[in-house]
């Protein structure tokens, strides 16, 4: 007897069935790459590096090329299988820390480091550090250095050198053989010397604030027209600010402060267009106020105060109110004239008279602005007919009083004689 035969549609559906459930099975079965399983992101910091950060007490849970932590900051290359650092800040040191040669060996790696706030023992740099560091930065760290051991340092390009004290016999030992430095800072390191004769040009900011440094300002650094910032405050330094100083064309930032500068300020301080920040304070600077100042349309600070400058401020309200710090008071013989500016400034000088010299101190009760209303009129002729007006001589009560007295007087001188004649 024959077997039924199942209908054609049962089979479509059958066959359907299998290859769709074949299909599920398979995505089911086959596992998805996970992102995180790349070659790339299973890169590790060296262990070696990873032991070196240990001794150095940072915290190595977690992976310092992917979460540094706030006060130790650390920068990673990208290499395989394992990462390198490249930058570390080490901030707020333990007193126990000690940077040992054989940690600073395992990060030869390194071209940034900066030790801020870390007074650990002297370094010793191993040769491969040496060669690969570019920015080394020191704030009140390392308790003291040398000049010969900050010019291993050959290869940098950014020093920084803050709160330490440094022992050297002048800038010139630490930078003989940086050819490369751009940037450089040795400021409150109390470094004595002079100046260095020769710099290299690539230089862009320079700030040897608050050492003991003496002599003048050498032509070396008046001929670095890449020059930027130049900050030499707060030292011993003499002699007249030099006219080449007007080379330093790009220059923006400007401190000379506190320091023994005489003679007047140069002319060719006008062709710093772009400068910003003008300090000559408390210096022995003389002469007059240059008239270019008013017009350096970037400037933004100026500090003249303190010095031996006189005549008239050649500077009206406009130029004053548009800058942020303005000072040129202690110039006993600097005056300003009342019908230019008006004493709401508090400009820190007296107004000229008619012949541009500050008017006396004002009386008690009153203001200097009261002398006269315009500091060039011929109104001293006037004052001294209103001086001769109220002195005709003695006031009159006055007058009257001493005759009364002295007829009093001899009234009982008179009387006692008499008393004594009667007798």
């Amino acid at each position: 007897m024959k077997q039924p035969q199942p209908p054609p549609l049962l089979l479509s559906f059958l066959f359907i069935f299998l290859f769709l459930f074949s299909n599920i099975t398979s995505l089911t079965l086959t596992p998805t790459p996970s992102p995180t399983s790349s070659p790339s992101s299973s890169s590790t910091l060296d262990p070696k590096q990873v032991r070196a950060l240990q001794s150095l007490n940072i915290p190595t849970s977690k992976d310092p090329c992917s979460q540094p932590s706030y006060h130790n900051a650390t920068v990673c290359d990208t290499a395989t299988p394992f990462r390198h650092l490249i930058s570390l800040t080490l901030s707020n040191c333990p007193s126990y820390v000690a940077l040992s040669f054989t940690a600073l060996k395992s990060l030869s790696t390194l071209n940034t480091l900066h030790l801020l706030n870390c007074p650990v023992p002297p370094i010793r740099f191993p040769p491969e550090l040496i060669s690969s560091l570019r920015s080394f930065t020191a704030l009140n760290s390392l308790r003291r250095v040398t000049g010969a051991w900050l010019s291993q340092l050959q290869n940098l390009t950014d020093l920084t050198v803050t709160n330490v004290q440094v022992k050297a016999t002048g800038p010139y030992v630490i930078l003989a053989h940086m050819n490369n430095l751009q940037s450089l800072t040795i400021s409150h390191a109390n470094l004595t010397g002079s100046l260095p004769g020769h710099v290299h040009s690539n230089l862009t900011h320079i700030d040897f604030s608050d050492n003991h440094l003496k002599g003048n300002i050498p032509t070396s650094i008046t001929i670095l027209d890449t020059l930027q910032s130049l900050n030499l405050s707060s030292n011993s330094l003499s002699g007249e600010i030099p006219a080449s100083i007007g080379d330093l064309i790009s220059l923006k930032f400007l401190s000379l402060a506190s320091n023994s500068f005489s003679g007047s300020i140069p002319d060719s301080i006008s062709a710093i267009s772009g400068l910003v920040h003008m300090d000559l304070s408390s210096n022995q600077l003389n002469g007059t106020i240059p008239k270019f100042i008013s017009q350096m349309k970037n400037l933004k600070h100026l500090n003249l105060a303190n010095n031996n400058l006189h005549g008239i401020l050649p500077f009206n309200q406009s130029f004053i109110q548009r800058l942020e710090v303005f000072n040129v008071g202690g110039n006993s013989n600097l005056c300003y004239n009342h019908s230019v500016l008006s004493s709401k400034l508090k400009l820190g000088v007296s107004p000229c008279d008619k012949h541009g010299m500050p008017v006396s101190a004002p009386s008690k009760g009153s203001s200097a602005d009261d002398s006269s209303d315009d500091d060039y009129s011929d109104g001293n002729e006037d004052d001294s007919k209103h001086t001769k007006e109220h002195h005709h001589g003695p006031n009159k009560f006055v007058l009257g009083v001493a005759i009364t007295l002295s007829s009093i007087v001899f009234l009982i001188v008179l009387m006692i004689m008499c008393a004594k004649c009667c007798r």
